[in-house]
């Protein structure tokens, strides 16, 4: 259970960094405002509601984990960078495909989605 909770709190935490750097390149992308932005970070439940998503995430991967025998650093980076790469970034494309969102924001959340995958699949198999 440690595990989940370490694998959710490092992704969470990439995420903070990620969307820090790319902050203004993402705000445009999703068609964001400095005032919505200002707004949002007063919203407590947008932060504790993504701590939980990536809770959901990190147990269903340790789930994966523990019935596919991935137990070493190289296949947990290698089952996260899969998950991200073929499963979350096509789910989030689709999404922002019909809802006709810029390709950049696709970009930007699709790597989001990669890394704190790769970063999940890592802490996982280390602890």
């Amino acid at each position: 259970m440690i595990s989940v909770i370490v694998a959710a709190a490092a992704a969470w935490v990439f995420g903070a960094v990620w969307y820090g750097v790319m902050g203004k390149t993402w705000m445009e992308a999703a068609e964001l405002s400095e005032a919505q932005i200002e707004k949002n970070r007063k919203n407590i439940s947008a932060f504790v509601g993504s701590f939980i998503m990536a809770l959901l995430v990190a147990g269903m991967m340790r789930h994966v984990f523990a019935s596919s025998g991935i137990d070493t650093l190289n296949k947990g980076l290698m089952t996260g960078l899969g998950l991200g790469l073929f499963i979350a970034t096509p789910w989030i494309t689709t999404n922002y495909l019909f809802a006709q969102r810029r390709p950049m924001l696709i970009v930007i959340d699709g790597i989001y989605a990669t890394g704190g995958c790769v970063i999940m699949g890592i802490v996982l198999t280390l602890l």
